[in-house]
């Protein structure tokens, strides 16, 4: 059998649309384990969800050696999405193979000194780049998905550029994180793990697919509004004229001293946008009593206290929305916020969450923000769902 009857053999005996995951800690184990579930010989994109306790550079090495001249993009973690619903510690992905799927993928670098412009070019030549490996693709055939260093404080900026070159393509996706550090993100390119950057995939497929957002809250009656702020550092020093963290406090009901990670998962801060409210997540308390916030935010901004409603309820009605739209999907690419998770954990829900998403093939990770088109929000699951094969988008 010549090579290449052998190459399209496996070709029609491996799925378009593959996932993984892995806890191997070496690199070579971790690699090698992700090419026995990822690898198609007409492999497009390889996408990764990557733990960030991790030898980053040896993991390069690594998966460079194993997936030689494949298109690999990736970031690092708050939590990780996978076969096997919500984990921590481990390395999730998908492949997407053609004739069903073409990938481009762009490299926004140096995003702290970057302007609009220099963004939209770098968008412009990605969406350049899918027409000229799928000619076939419609505007409708295609999304795009956005990978951001979590840490630069730039993802309005990023994702502003984005949707205004792609043209009303559907965008989802995610801010890099690192755990509960808030110290250094990463993002996966070209065999480098790289910082002060963003990557623009944009993704055409022959497949139907559903691009969707979620958020559990309801929005309370007290409207509060800032009166202090730096919206370039994200920080909130004034609340109603008064000091941020005890309005804050006074307004939830919470002792100003348990005003921890947790307490703002479960009290989020919401902003209304037209007939749409978006969270505006706190980080952190700051010692001079200011709030640093996960999502720009400025003077005279008027924000509600949201009260959640039950999330594997919620996640349950999105699920059944896409499954009602698509039918039950053969991959759901997802991005949710780490406010979740911890919110999640305190509610004692993770397990039945992660069985929900492991039911409707997720793979996606635990972000510092999530992108929706042209807005970056926090407190929110996004994604993408992509049906099974053989229907038309």
């Amino acid at each position: 059998m010549s090579n290449r009857t052998a190459a399209m053999t496996e070709a029609a005996t491996r799925a378009s649309v593959q996932r993984a995951i892995t806890h191997a800690r070496d690199a070579a184990a971790a690699a090698a384990a992700l090419h026995a579930a990822l690898w198609h010989p007409q492999c497009c994109l390889i996408l990764l969800f990557i733990s960030p306790d991790r030898d980053l550079d040896a993991l390069a090495a690594a998966l460079a050696l194993a997936f030689p001249g494949v298109r690999i993009a990736g970031c690092t973690t708050a939590g990780e999405i996978g076969p096997g619903g919500y984990a921590s510690g481990a390395i999730t992905g998908i492949s997407l193979a053609a004739p069903e799927f073409a990938a481009a993928v762009g490299l926004i670098e140096n995003l702290r000194a970057a302007d609009a412009g220099a963004m939209q070019e770098v968008v412009r030549r990605t969406r350049l780049a899918i027409h000229d490996a799928a000619p076939w693709a419609r505007h409708e055939n295609l999304f795009a998905m956005t990978l951001i260093d979590g840490m630069c404080g730039c993802e309005e900026l990023v994702i502003s550029a984005a949707y205004g070159a792609l043209a009303g393509i559907p965008i989802r996706g995610g801010s890099a994180g690192d755990g509960m550090r808030f110290d250094r993100t990463f993002l996966l390119h070209e065999g480098q793990f790289r910082r002060d950057c963003a990557l623009i995939i944009v993704v055409a497929t022959s497949r139907r697919f559903h691009a969707f957002k979620t958020e559990h809250f309801v929005p309370g009656h007290e409207k509060t509004v800032v009166t202090g702020a730096d919206p370039r550092l994200r920080l909130v020093t004034e609340i109603n004229a008064e000091p941020a963290a005890l309005e804050y406090a006074r307004i939830t009901g919470l002792d100003p001293a348990a005003l921890t990670p947790a307490a703002f998962a479960t009290h989020p801060m919401v902003v209304r946008v037209g007939d749409q409210s978006f969270v505006r997540a706190i980080r952190r308390v700051n010692a001079d009593g200011s709030l640093a916030f996960l999502c720009a935010i400025d003077e005279g901004a008027v924000l509600t206290v949201a009260h959640n409603v039950d999330l594997v309820r919620n996640l349950e009605q999105v699920f059944a929305s896409v499954t009602a739209e698509i039918g039950q999907p053969d991959l759901v690419i997802a991005f949710d916020c780490i406010l979740r998770g911890l919110e999640m954990d305190q509610a004692g829900s993770r397990g039945r969450a992660g069985a929900l998403a492991d039911r409707h093939n997720a793979v996606g990770f635990l972000t510092y923000g999530e992108q929706y088109d042209a807005m970056h929000v926090n407190h929110t699951f996004t994604g993408i769902a992509i049906a099974a094969g053989g229907t038309d988008a």
